[in-house]
């Protein structure tokens, strides 16, 4: 079978994956309302097409903090990729490197940080961090990611208790027990250990924890998980360098607002102070053109990539990100958009139906 878009991967990678392994990838907390709008929510906007443009030359290039990329289209932090293929975050950092793309490495990955930046040391790399309640711990993360080359530090604000996500309960899930373990895909792999133990998740971390994480790091530090306009201002006055509206793919607090939905409030209250970006929902080019036409530098793919992952490996997640990049490059031909910069908020409009 062909596969020509995103949701090709999707079934195929359904097929390929174990049930225990498949839901913990596609599920979300409580009735999944969240992570079914996040898709949803693209479709009740249209874009507005300018037309009579030279468009014979389009360039989708970009930069976050400064750095380049070969088009606003990244990878957002997903754990345990070694669910979906043996090698596992190894295999997505090639893939990024080999696409010119940002990779944001996750507190959970299944493989060494150092692993990681081995195998594709020219790739442009950020950290996530879930804030452990061992601040010692957090430090310690944090220090050897910079030393290892990562160039900016997003911390997960959306997870001060794990939302309930029914499925992995009705599995009886414990990654960190048992999936790791009896779902690899060799015999080799079912040998591993994750590289850290994890202190709990950190439920008392608030603003006033920033400037510690300030005082700690020279990484530019962007904050994953706002979804207001309130915090969106705080963010700005706490001088972070940038914002991943996400509601954590429709995993924690259900009935939450859409990703595409929030990120309007979210722009227009940083008043183009800070970088903001989004994740959760991005399934074609026209999610792309529409999330920045609406104010976002970028989008970052979650489960996409780990669709990519379990078909086939690195050229999976390749093949994914270059299927996206290829669409995102003809929807903005075809909206008359030369260039990102060119790409605004007149572009779009909210739909009638």
């Amino acid at each position: 079978m062909s596969l020509v878009c995103l949701t090709d991967f999707e079934a195929l990678a359904r097929q390929r994956l174990s049930k225990t392994s498949w839901d913990f990838i596609e599920g979300g907390a409580d009735e999944g309302i969240t992570r079914d709008d996040n898709i949803a929510a693209f479709k009740r906007f249209r874009l507005r097409p300018r037309y009579l443009r030279d468009v014979s030359e389009v360039d989708t290039r970009t930069t976050i903090q400064g750095e380049e990329i070969s088009a606003p289209i990244c990878i957002a932090p997903t754990g345990f990729h070694r669910i979906a293929w043996p090698d596992g975050e190894m295999s997505t950092a090639r893939a990024a490197q080999a696409t010119s793309t940002c990779y944001i490495t996750s507190t959970y990955a299944s493989c060494t940080l150092e692993d990681i930046v081995a195998t594709a040391p020219r790739g442009l790399r950020w950290f996530q961090l879930y804030v452990q309640t061992d601040w010692e711990l957090n430090k310690q993360l944090i220090q050897r990611a910079e030393s290892l080359g990562f160039k900016a530090l997003v911390i997960t604000v959306d997870v001060p208790v794990h939302g309930k996500r029914r499925n992995d309960i009705r599995n009886q899930m414990d990654l960190k027990m048992n999936l790791m373990l009896k779902d690899l895909q060799s015999p080799e792999e079912k040998k591993f250990i994750p590289d850290m133990q994890l202190s709990s998740i950190n439920s008392s971390f608030c603003w006033n924890h920033l400037s510690w994480f300030q005082r700690i790091t020279q990484l530019p530090i962007i904050l994953k998980g706002i979804l207001t306009k309130e915090d969106a201002e705080l963010a700005v006055k706490h001088k972070v360098q940038g914002i991943i509206v996400s509601n954590h793919g429709g995993r924690q607090l259900d009935e939450s607002p859409a990703s595409i939905d929030a990120l309007m409030e979210v722009v227009t209250a940083i008043k183009g102070k800070i970088e903001v970006y989004l994740d959760g929902g991005v399934r074609t080019g026209n999610d792309v053109l529409k999330t920045l036409a609406l104010g976002a530098k970028c989008v970052f793919l979650g489960r996409p990539i780990l669709w990519g992952l379990a078909c086939k490996g690195e050229r999976g997640v390749e093949e994914v990100l270059n299927i996206l990049k290829t669409e995102f490059h003809t929807s903005m031909a075809l909206a008359g958009c030369r260039s990102v910069a060119e790409i605004n908020r007149d572009l779009i409009q909210l739909s009638r139906l």
